[in-house]
């Protein structure tokens, strides 16, 4: 694919306290994608996250943030990815990177069990039937 006109990020999550009506942080959603990092016209250039073009399912909690890459399921350069990210609610750092078994194509959820909390995230993509994947803190 040809790199997009526009610079990154392509992809990004914006926090925006709304008591306060003030930004809380602005981040880059996703790492780069491996045909931009590929690009002759960067070999050896330091990218930093772009972030990826595609609308990602998110999940707030008390603490935490969660952000999958998306289903790549618009057709764009660079869509979607398998990761899900647990990102501080206060500042967006990454806490945690889980990857997926395939691409998120739904809004992640989260339910507990006998006071175990759970995220579950819908994933699946051409040559991976659709199917529920359950996380937790060991």
């Amino acid at each position: 694919g040809s790199l997009p006109l526009v610079k990154p990020p392509w992809g990004r999550i914006t926090a925006i306290d709304l008591n306060r009506g003030e930004l809380v942080f602005t981040i880059a959603n996703g790492d780069v994608h491996p045909s931009v990092r590929a690009h002759p016209a960067l070999a050896g250039v330091a990218l930093p996250r772009t972030g990826r073009p595609e609308r990602a399912g998110l999940l707030v909690t008390k603490t935490l943030l969660f952000a999958g890459e998306g289903g790549g399921m618009y057709g764009l350069p660079g869509g979607g990815g398998p990761m899900l990210r647990a990102h501080d609610k206060a500042t967006g750092e990454i806490v945690a990177e889980l990857e997926l078994p395939a691409n998120q194509t739904g809004l992640p959820m989260t339910y507990a069990v006998d006071g175990r909390q759970f995220i579950v995230v819908a994933v699946g993509g051409p040559d991976h039937p659709g199917e529920l994947v359950a996380l937790a803190l060991p």
